[in-house]
């Protein structure tokens, strides 16, 4: 493996503790410019390196539920806290994964297992939404006041990188207070317009429900939810954006309609009708993403937009989901794209292939037909 591309491609796994070293020590040369800083920095950060090689690893598979108890543990530990001057360095007690911080360039979260580990590369820096492809329909959601918008898509397809963008556009643009709940934190966020209050989750505070119920006690114009992962989550969500807050919060789902299903079935049948009247009331757009490799070897995103008209209000209140997607398609006009239209349009600006527009899209069949049409 060329560990040296991986890194700059942001990311990449490794298998073994002398892997490990060699990924950090290619960070620290293709990343750090020979300033007489950052080499005092590569030294110390070496002495890191050294003690690496030396520990064995194995037992993080073990003992990844209890107590650091055996010397082995108890070293890694002191030469963790020896690194505080230099590197932010969080356990999330969940998992045995950690997440460096190097100054002026990035967060690398690492997780292990056993002699294996998965290391994924985030900047500190909001990326510029327009080399991301994101359509300016999703960065128009900036604007909404108050209610509730979701992004939603499977691991790995970009919402946390979304969610980022439309907050750093609210911050430029308005003056508020957003508060972000985040599992964990990825892009930080600098004061310009607004004020913005990052939490971290099992860090900050317990879990998302209690995150969500203390924001909404400190005057918050917007709330980031990283996840809305149960029914009292999702219930605590909606009544902060049904009393007058802007709610975007992150899903899990594939595809509009099923971020709706996902947020109606959380409940017990007694209490669908009610969730189904308030989601109707609050719900503002619903944008659902998956990545697709372009043709120059970069990954493309392509972007389901639903905006809630009365069309689409009467269809969730009165439990006909089925329909929306006929109303995403009909909806053009009003801004609303379906995932095999944006797919379409990808493929006509000659960003990806036919294969990968067929492979991906919702109806494969409908789709092949509109390609040949080209």
């Amino acid at each position: 493996m060329n560990i040296a591309n991986d890194f700059r491609s942001g990311f990449f796994t490794v298998h073994t503790p002398r892997q490990i070293c060699c990924a950090a020590e290619s960070f620290l040369i293709n990343k750090i410019s020979p300033t007489s800083d950052s080499l005092t920095y590569k030294k110390s950060y070496s002495c890191y390196i050294e003690h690496i090689k030396n520990i064995d690893l194995s037992y993080l598979a073990h003992n990844s539920t209890r107590k650091k108890s055996t010397d082995e543990e108890k070293r890694f530990g002191i030469q963790i806290d020896s690194l505080c001057d230099l590197v932010s360095f969080g356990v999330l007690p969940s998992a045995m994964g950690h997440a460096f911080g190097i100054q002026g360039w990035g967060t690398i979260p690492l997780m292990l297992f056993s002699l294996a580990a998965v290391i994924r590369i985030v900047s500190f820096d909001i990326p510029d939404w327009r080399e991301l492809h994101i359509p300016q329909q999703v960065m128009d959601l900036a604007e909404v006041k108050s209610g509730l918008v979701l992004v939603t898509g499977t691991a790995g397809s970009g919402k946390s990188t979304t969610q980022a963008c439309i907050i750093d556009r609210i911050n430029k643009s308005r003056s508020c207070h957003i508060i972000t709940l985040e599992d964990p934190i990825e892009f930080l966020h600098r004061n310009q317009r607004s004020i913005i209050s990052q939490r971290e989750i099992a860090v900050d505070t317990a879990d998302f429900l209690s995150a969500l119920r203390s924001c909404l006690r400190q005057a918050p114009d917007v709330i980031l939810l990283g996840e809305m992962r149960d029914a009292n989550t999702i219930r605590t969500a909606i009544t902060a954006a049904e009393t007058g807050h802007t709610v975007i919060a992150t899903m899990h789902t594939k595809g509009a309609v099923n971020a709706i299903d996902r947020i109606i079935d959380s409940f017990d049948s007694a209490h669908q009708g009610q969730i189904r009247f308030l989601l109707a009331t609050v719900l503002r757009t619903v944008v659902s993403q998956q990545m697709l490799p372009g043709k120059t070897g970069s990954m493309i995103p392509a972007f389901e937009i639903m905006h809630v008209n009365s069309a689409v209000r009467g269809m969730i209140r009165d439990c006909k989901n089925h329909q929306i997607n006929n109303a995403i398609t009909a909806g053009r006009a009003e801004g609303m794209i379906s995932m095999d239209q944006a797919i379409l349009e990808l493929y006509r600006a000659d960003l990806i292939t036919n294969e990968t527009a067929i492979s991906y899209a919702d109806n494969p069949e409908q789709l092949r037909r509109h390609l040949d049409q080209k």
